[in-house]
């Protein structure tokens, strides 16, 4: 199971770029963790919430 301050990948990658490869980011710290699930990108730091059951559909795993 996952809790704060964990890294998730997503099914699709952030529309934000990583500088160095020029690909697009797919690394979330997860902030909250309820009946809603708080995410923030690792790249660019752009914060999206969502219900724990979109989470859990839209997340690919567990990084760390």
């Amino acid at each position: 199971m996952y809790q704060v301050g964990n890294f998730v990948e997503m099914k699709k990658p952030h529309a934000c770029t990583i500088k160095s490869t020029g690909k697009k980011a797919n690394r979330w710290e997860i902030t909250r963790v309820g009946a809603d699930i708080k995410i923030k990108c690792s790249n660019c730091d752009h914060v999206v919430m969502m219900g724990r059951y979109d989470f859990d559909r839209k997340m690919n795993k567990i990084i760390y």
